[in-house]
């Protein structure tokens, strides 16, 4: 049976992809309006301003990142960073514009803006235990005391990566592959001290995220 999906999710979801392929900036509520086949007025009645209606995207960020921060390292630390940037890849993505078009939304939802700095906290806490995990296997040829270093330039380069890629100019929209970009990117800081075969797993852990249908978009 068909889930049916009430109009608030549907305005929702529709904004979402509308901002993630033309920009929060350039999307109008009018636009939005037209997209969904409604009068504007409808659009107003379940979202009194544009702020609530980030306000709502920013409750389904939330939820993926508390999902993905719970993400640890097991019994294969090499399987369980690919899985970590499988997560991450999907976060980006879905919320494309977020991590894309920040000076377009100014300082962004309320839930956005309270809690991200934790958010980085906690992300940097989560890389250094994965990497952390690489070292213990033998897998990584790293100092553990420069472990939380190489977490914070980590993150840092993922997190900003699709705002970078926006401000040299370059298509940032989907189907740009700035998202496996990225992620690949981010490697160039410890792959030459990881063993190959860790090396080459987790390159072709990344090849096969982007061949997964579900994260193509």
């Amino acid at each position: 049976m068909k889930k049916t999906v009430s109009t608030r999710d549907r305005i929702v979801e529709e904004a979402r992809r509308l901002f993630n392929a033309q920009g929060y900036g350039q999307v109008t509520t009018a636009a939005l309006a037209a997209h969904l086949g409604m009068a504007e007025g409808n659009l107003w009645y379940h979202f009194k301003t544009r702020a609530a209606l980030l306000d709502a995207l920013g409750e389904r960020f939330s939820e993926a990142i508390e999902a993905r921060l719970t993400l640890r390292p097991g019994a294969d630390p090499v399987a369980s960073y690919g899985a970590l940037l499988r997560a991450l890849m999907a976060e980006f993505r879905t919320f494309r514009f977020l991590y894309r078009d920040q000076r377009g939304y100014g300082e962004g939802a309320a839930l956005i803006r309270a809690n991200a700095p934790q958010w980085l906290e906690r992300t940097f806490d989560q890389i250094e235990e994965h990497l952390a995990a690489l070292v213990d296997a033998d897998l990584l040829d790293w100092p553990r005391e420069r472990l939380r270093d190489l977490a914070i330039n980590a993150t840092i380069i993922l997190r900003y990566g699709l705002e970078h890629f926006l401000e040299l100019g370059e298509p940032g929209g989907e189907g740009s592959g700035t998202v496996q970009r990225t992620l690949k990117r981010h490697l160039t800081l410890f792959e030459h001290r990881l063993a190959p075969q860790a090396a080459a797993a987790i390159h072709a852990a990344i090849e096969r995220i982007e061949a997964d249908s579900e994260l193509a978009a």
